[in-house]
């Protein structure tokens, strides 16, 4: 079974940048799988120069990868075809960019907002604010 498109996107947000607008990777995501289909590998030869430079990058990035076969021709030469594959671990990229994409939704942003305050101002506080508790007098 080949990549999906929200795989790919994940897996290249993760690989190339996390804060990589969305969009922007599932435009790659969405190119790229427009030459596989339905297929785990398409044949190298059905690439435009330009598109041939995305799997390069891609495989930079090590989302796919290449194979080759040969083959005998009827008059004897070597025939060999060159394929591009995404890569075994290309969905477990993917899976954990969704991880960590959790993570960082369940992050407080706010959560370490105090702890660079010194432990003696809260001390100091606390004090002013004893002093501060006779309200409950009358003001007559």
């Amino acid at each position: 079974m080949g990549m999906t498109l929200a795989e790919l996107t994940l897996a290249i947000r993760r690989k190339v940048d996390m804060d990589m607008e969305v969009i922007v990777a599932e435009s790659i995501a969405e190119h790229a799988l427009g030459f596989f289909g339905f297929s785990n590998r398409i044949i190298d030869n059905a690439l435009e120069p330009t598109d041939r430079n995305l799997f390069y990058q891609l495989q930079d990035y090590d989302l796919l990868t290449t194979e080759s076969e040969e083959t005998t021709l009827w008059d004897g030469r070597e025939w060999r075809i060159h394929y591009w594959k995404f890569k075994a671990d290309a969905r477990e990229f993917a899976r954990l960019a969704m991880l960590e994409q959790e993570n960082k939704e369940d992050e407080d942003p706010y959560a370490g907002v105090y702890d660079d305050v010194p432990t003696s101002l809260w001390k100091e506080r606390l004090m002013e604010e004893e002093d501060e508790e006779d309200w409950d007098e009358p003001l007559f």
